[in-house]
């Protein structure tokens, strides 16, 4: 049986060093929020593989599906020869969009595919080339995505020169100093002095950033923007590659705003684990592109689509959008409990939509002075106390939680216990 050591030196033989792993053991099996590695130690999973496993690992129902469709075929290429899987996936997508009247959909692979089709079919229906993201922000790892991405290392050091007529406006994070009247001012600023807005074909937003920290989009933000892009013609995308699927405690986090967004993008948890992607959208919008102008060999895999499709009924027949309200609150009661202790390091800001919870580690109690150093420790005491958990943010000092929906509480409640020991400061 290998070993976690002598695997390592076989992937730092085998694979760059541009693609970075959070740890360095190697999975054998996974089991709901549970994960095993080669060398037969236990994890609880806090990680959730980046907000892929929102019905946890191998969960059944996805598994049977997947199974069912193996034993059909495996791939025609939908623009080849079409299948039912994909069909009935978007016709389930477009019943639950985040917006009132007909929509259509188009499978994809991966976050940033979807990301970059949006963007395209948005400059395609309004004839203009403009796009604004936000800093912080994180839409993927293509040359557009990486645009419309907000942090420079590591996802776009030394990788330019980048399209043009992608801007930025920072977002609004109350704790680091940035209010929502001061996102809006950038917004007026950039459109005085680096593009008007008959040129801007959309806005790009994650409801909760994602790689920059868990910030929540304040529902006045939303407002606006969604003022701002009626009053100017401009699309507003919602990028719900990481907050879609249940995280939040809807189907899609914009259900959580009093305003629709014009196109959706969908990914990671969609497909219980299979690569799998999407762009729902309203269906006048969807149906400007010309037949050829968008698609992909891989895209929408009829194994994902069934996977996906067992996804949705797990979703719903096992209330598992109340599960991320009821798991959110229990974690972030636990996190203030932690947060008054004076034996464990300082943090702050705890926060979460659903079960999308962060908090920072500071330097010190009471401030939000971000602490990198202890964050890596942290995470790496974590590991070897059995837990799998991330960080993230644009200073590196946010510890993210990612558990299954579908975990069980004594296991989320086994995981805070490893957290908590993996904070204290005599550790």
């Amino acid at each position: 049986m290998p070993t976690n050591a002598a695997l390592l030196a076989r992937r730092q033989a085998a694979v760059p060093r541009g693609i970075a792993s959070a740890t360095p053991v190697f999975a054998a099996r996974a089991d709901n929020a549970e994960l095993w590695d080669v060398e037969g130690r236990r994890y609880v999973d806090f990680a959730g593989g980046i907000a892929v496993m929102n019905t946890g690992h191998r969960h059944p129902k996805v598994i049977a599906a997947m199974c069912a469709q193996l034993d059909r075929y495996t791939h025609t290429a939908f623009q080849v020869m079409p299948y039912e899987p994909y069909v009935a996936l978007c016709e389930k997508l477009n019943a639950r969009a985040p917006f009132k009247g007909p929509a259509k959909s188009i499978l994809f692979s991966t976050g940033a595919e979807a990301v970059e089709n949006a963007i395209k079919i948005a400059r395609a229906a309004t004839g203009r080339p403009g796009v604004v993201a936000f800093a912080g922000g994180f839409h993927g790892r293509t040359m557009l995505t990486m645009a419309t991405t907000g942090k420079v290392v590591p996802y776009k050091s030394r990788f330019g020169p980048f399209p043009a007529d992608i801007y930025h406006v920072p977002f609004p994070v109350a704790h680091q100093g940035v209010g929502v009247e001061q996102s809006l001012q950038a917004l007026q600023f950039l459109f005085k002095a680096d593009i008007e807005p008959a040129r801007v074909a959309a806005i790009l937003i994650e409801p909760v950033q994602g790689e920059g920290g868990f910030n929540i989009a304040p529902p006045e933000l939303m407002v606006e923007l969604r003022e701002v892009c009626d009053r100017n013609g401009i699309l507003l995308i919602a990028d719900e590659v990481q907050t879609g699927f249940g995280r939040t405690g809807k189907l899609f986090a914009m259900e959580h705003y009093p305003v629709e967004p014009d196109l959706v993008t969908t990914a990671k948890s969609i497909a219980g684990g299979l690569p799998l992607s999407g762009v729902i959208g309203r269906a006048a919008l969807m149906d400007i592109i010309e037949p050829g102008g968008l698609g992909g060999t891989y895209a929408g895999n009829p194994v994902a689509c069934a996977a996906a499709l067992a996804v949705i009924e797990a979703i719903e027949s096992e209330g598992l959008l109340a599960r991320a309200d009821a798991l959110g609150e229990r974690i972030k009661a636990r996190l203030n409990a932690m947060a008054r202790a004076n034996d464990l390091v300082p943090i702050a800001a705890i926060r979460g939509l659903g079960a999308m919870v962060a908090f920072d580690i500071v330097k010190e109690r009471g401030r939000f002075e971000p602490d990198a150093e202890t964050t890596k420790a942290v995470t790496a005491r974590a590991l070897d106390n059995g837990l799998v958990v991330l960080s993230c943010g644009v200073n590196a000092n946010v510890i993210r939680i990612l558990v299954p929906l579908t975990a069980a509480d004594r296991t989320v409640d086994e995981g805070l216990d490893m957290l908590e020991q993996a904070m204290r400061l005599a550790a």
